[in-house]
């Protein structure tokens, strides 16, 4: 459904010069909510602002700033921000665009990356998306969410305020590296849900399958495409960062992003692994299905042969003809049922003998 309210916004920029910034999306967010998190080794301060010029202050700073904007409907905000850090306005297009592909791109001065930030919802019994786009800079690092719900930037902020880890003595690159690695690490979360519900599927079809039973299986199987097409270009996003020249990244933190990439790799590998559990699932309920139908024509076609007969001998003897040899025989009305079931007894022995019950 979702897809579809894009593709219906996306008409509205029909012959729009590149770079026209309109939101296009599901509005998440009623009010957009900027927090400024500033620091170095031995400083930290953290606040929420109401105007985004109040940002602009810690471009040129040595210590290292996160700005973070949940919220993209605004796109004056987005236009403020982009012009005061010089940003492109196709990455400024790009950021209310929702529904992009995961990526990368370098502008020498800032890398821009999209993430897809992912998260279970219980009460749906599905995997919802949210689009993260992250602007690395010399000593900042801008972060644009969709929404404040389903944030996993939590812990991210708790180490940054206990000055727990390597993340208040390093640079910008590794609090960019760390938002990636936070995202990253709440796919195996995603996956050890779908664990469970692979497990469930698999009970269900050995203690007793029913029509339901395919259709979570096909939820299932469309829930792991959604990932894959998350997950995928990511793998391709991380590397490219881990291998870029860029003077933005130092080497002291491509070890990291190495890392990253090795969690995104192995969480690709698994959502192959669970397509093909989902699709021989699939295929064993089909099967199921196939076999119980199966048994219940056959059990159908020896009950219509075992009464073909029995309609021959009941035909005849139901045509009312006046001069019919049998019709006054004083015992033909047993002789009859006699020979039904003789018939109906050698019928039901020759099948057994053949094991066709």
């Amino acid at each position: 459904m979702l897809g579809n309210i894009q593709v219906k916004d996306r008409t509205d920029k029909v012959n729009m010069p590149p770079g026209t910034i309109m939101h296009i999306g599901e509005k998440k967010a009623e009010t957009v909510k900027i927090t400024i998190i500033d620091y170095d080794e031995n400083n930290f301060q953290e606040r929420q602002v109401q105007n985004i010029e109040e940002s602009f202050q810690f471009k040129q700073t040595p210590t290292v700033t996160w700005i973070n904007i949940d919220g993209l409907h605004d796109v004056s905000i987005i236009e403020k921000i982009g012009q005061h850090f010089e940003l492109h306005p196709l990455v400024l297009e790009d950021i209310v665009t929702t529904g992009q592909r995961p990526k990368i791109e370098d502008y020498e001065t800032y890398i821009f990356i999209v993430l897809k930030m992912l998260s279970y919802n219980m009460e749906l019994n599905a995997i919802q998306s949210e689009q993260v786009s992250v602007v690395l800079g010399k000593n900042y690092v801008i972060s644009f969410q969709e929404s404040a719900g389903g944030d996993v930037f939590d812990t991210m902020r708790d180490r940054i305020r206990t000055s727990k880890g390597k993340i208040r003595k390093m640079a910008a690159d590794y609090l960019a590296y760390s938002l990636i690695d936070a995202v990253v690490d709440h796919y195996f979360l995603i996956l050890e849900r779908l664990t469970e519900q692979i497990e469930d599927l698999e009970d269900e079809l050995v203690e007793a399958s029913s029509n339901e039973t395919g259709t979570h299986i096909r939820a299932l199987k469309r829930e792991l495409i959604f990932l894959r097409k998350s997950v995928w270009p990511l793998r391709e996003v991380v590397g490219a960062l881990a291998r870029t020249e860029s003077d933005l990244v130092a080497k002291s933190t491509e070890p990291y992003l190495r890392d990253v990439y090795d969690h995104t790799v192995q969480v690709i590998d698994t959502v192959e692994t669970f397509r093909d559990m989902a699709s021989v699932m699939l295929e064993c309920y089909l099967s199921s299905i196939s076999n119980r139908l199966n048994a219940i024509m056959k059990v159908l076609t020896v009950i219509a042969t075992i009464f073909m007969p029995l309609t021959f001998i009941t035909g005849i003897y139901g045509m009312n003809f006046k001069f019919m040899p049998e019709l006054e025989w004083q015992y033909g009305y047993f002789f009859v049922w006699v020979v039904i079931t003789v018939i109906t007894g050698g019928m039901l022995f020759y099948f057994s003998r053949k094991k066709w019950l």
